[in-house]
């Protein structure tokens, strides 16, 4: 049995680090974890101009700690009416790594979003022509479509005709969370990818109704059937490089998270990478983890590989109830997994 492994220093594909004070509670929990991180544009405003990204980008380096290696890969919120020479020149002066597809009212601070993929073509246009990376949030947002198919029915509806007509265009299905979105990732050859999340890997949809009405496992996309809690691990284990890493952490306050009309968000960043390690373990995989944590997404985006290594060694920890007031996954739970000398890295 392995107790002790090393992997090259990984990286988070897809992270919501909010603003203001709840940037500086957040912030250090990615960057102890994580080398570099696409960061989600979805403020209020968003992120919609090369300045904006700057800005934002020097706030999120004020609240890393010093003595961290981390960098920020700023992100795009695509609009109706968004100018796709702004796009370019971000991408091209190195402030913009992609560009992040909310539809229309799909998720938090989503409502500037895209309301019809085809008024956006010529911003895909040129971002196929430029190599820029397009994230997607891939759901329908119609009110007929139940909120458990809306994946499914996204990737009929839009994500294979946008496909069809931008095929040179590089997309990341992000979040992933359905049998049908493995299938269709896994039978295309080239320029797409999926991120997915540690929370998809251990809850199915019961999780939010397990003794009563579970805020703390609402989010977006929410937790399907256990089948597809299946297919998501056979895919994030089976070493196919087309599967990479994104926790989609998104912390909100306890007064939001349980509220009337409590917000989606799971925020997991403290422990993601022991989460992943379990599940691997579980899986009976873990000679793959580090393709999918360190490999397949440096691969995809075209940037090398990281120069650090992270330690993972077997040893049971409790996960605190708050880390920073915040609910972390997996609170009140024993992980197996822990990186060696975290007590070290993360203050809790």
């Amino acid at each position: 049995m392995t107790d002790r492994i090393s992997i090259i220093a990984p990286d988070d594909w897809h992270v919501h680090l909010r603003d203001g004070e709840m940037l500086t509670q957040v912030v250090p929990h990615t960057a102890h974890r994580f080398q570099r991180a696409i960061v989600m544009p979805n403020l209020r405003p968003p992120v919609t101009s090369v300045a904006a990204a700057q800005a934002y980008r020097e706030r999120i380096r004020l609240a890393c700690p010093a003595d961290l290696e981390f960098t920020p890969l700023m992100t795009a919120y695509l609009t109706d009416t968004i100018d796709p020479s702004e796009l370019e020149r971000g991408f091209r002066e190195g402030v913009f790594a992609a560009a992040k597809l909310y539809p229309a009212n799909a998720t938090t601070n989503s409502a500037a979003g895209v309301t019809d993929l085809l008024q956006i073509d010529p911003v895909l246009e040129t971002m196929a022509r430029i190599g820029m990376p397009l994230l997607i949030h891939g759901e329908v947002t119609d009110a007929e479509i139940d909120i458990f198919d809306r994946e499914a029915v996204f990737i009929e509806r839009h994500l294979a005709p946008l496909r069809e007509r931008h095929p040179e265009l590089k997309v990341v299905f992000e979040h992933i969370t359905t049998e049908q979105a493995v299938q269709y990732v896994s039978s295309v050859d080239r320029h797409l990818a999926a991120t997915i999340t540690p929370h998809h890997l251990h809850i199915n949809r019961n999780a939010m109704f397990a003794g009563g009405l579970r805020s703390d496992f609402y989010c977006l996309p929410v937790a399907k059937r256990e089948c597809h809690r299946q297919a998501l691990r056979r895919a994030a284990t089976s070493a196919d490089p087309r599967f990479f890493l994104g926790t989609d952490t998104a912390p909100h306050e306890r007064a939001s998270k349980e509220s009337s009309c409590g917000c989606a968000g799971i925020f997991n960043a403290p422990f993601a990478l022991e989460s992943y390690a379990q599940v691997f373990d579980e899986e009976g995989a873990l000679a793959h983890l580090e393709a999918f944590t360190s490999l397949n997404g440096p691969e995809f985006y075209n940037l090398p590989v990281n120069s650090g290594r992270v330690i993972l060694e077997r040893r049971d920890h409790l996960v605190p109830e708050l880390v920073n007031g915040l609910v972390p996954f997996h609170a009140g739970e024993i992980l197996s997994w822990a990186v060696a000398d975290a007590s070290d890295q993360v203050q809790l």
